[in-house]
């Protein structure tokens, strides 16, 4: 099987890393998001380093949870189950703690977790093309792993739109928001984003980690264990509960969950006979 995670670094000190699962979206399960948990951490460490850019290969950047893996976490005993939410919880965690500038380069879809990468990188550059959305509600999970970073990210304000609807938005709109810095065509993305390294790399790199540090450090931004552990715990119990399973499973059977209207409740209400209720199946 591919790597789920490329990692290359050049003469610069630039690593670039790519999610590597394009014929599913680069949408993460266990391997890809211990893969990336690993390449941070290691680059972390790595004497030299000045920048980090994410990318996803192919046409997506990343599509989220893969839903057939969160319909196996989801029949997991307590322990492995929190464990599962706490590899999403750090791998936001270190991305968005990394000790050097981070850039994000957006290409059509960026959801759920996808979109809380992007949350957590220092520098956001989508094409005109990028589609957004903090879907995990719309399968009945919460998206407690991303809660802190889409906060800081784009506000509480829309965090709350966004997240509780679970509604998809385009590029300008996540400019508007302020999830992404810069909207570029397509074809200009990678122009774009070396420009933005060169940027970066004309800076000095000791006063670039102290600023990062100060930052988020002054903002509340640094996850501590009870913070990350509560974030998990908050994950895999919705993820577990009747109504994650429902969703997952609609999901998965191409149909709509129980609790929306035409869900498999208002088809049973219907049948029922209660008034008013046949248009829920159109």
């Amino acid at each position: 099987m591919p790597d789920p995670v490329l990692i290359a670094r050049d003469q610069r000190g630039v690593a670039n890393v790519t999610l590597n699962r394009p014929e599913l979206g680069n949408a993460y399960n266990a391997a890809l998001l211990e893969a990336l948990i690993a390449g941070l951490e290691g680059l972390a460490k790595e004497p030299g380093l000045r920048a980090l850019v994410l990318r996803g290969a192919g046409r997506h950047f990343a599509a989220g949870a893969d839903i057939s893996w969160l319909a196996e976490v989801a029949e997991y005993p307590p322990g492995p189950a929190f464990e599962a939410s706490l590899a999403t919880t750090r791998a936001m965690q270190l991305l968005n703690e990394f000790p050097h500038p981070t850039l994000a380069l957006v290409q059509g879809a960026c959801f759920g977790g996808g979109a809380g990468l992007a949350c957590c990188a220092d520098i956001v550059l989508a094409s005109e093309a990028a589609v957004f959305g903090i879907t995990e509600v719309r399968v009945g999970v919460a998206p407690t792993p991303i809660s802190p970073q889409l906060a800081q990210a784009i506000g509480l304000r829309h965090a709350r739109r966004y997240a509780l609807t679970g509604e998809r938005f385009d590029a300008a709109e996540a400019l508007r928001i302020g999830l992404v810095h810069e909207v570029v065509p397509a074809a200009a993305l990678e122009a774009r984003a070396e420009a933005m390294l060169d940027e970066v790399l004309a800076a000095g790199p000791e006063a670039q980690t102290m600023t990062k540090a100060s930052l988020l450090g002054a903002n509340g931004a640094l996850l501590d264990a009870r913070q990350m552990a509560m974030l998990a715990h908050e994950g895999w119990t919705q993820r577990a509960s009747a109504e994650g399973r429902e969703g997952i499973a609609a999901f998965l059977g191409r149909r709509r969950p129980a609790w929306a209207p035409g869900g498999r409740a208002a088809r049973a209400r219907s049948r029922r006979g209660r008034p008013g209720r046949d248009s829920l199946d159109d």
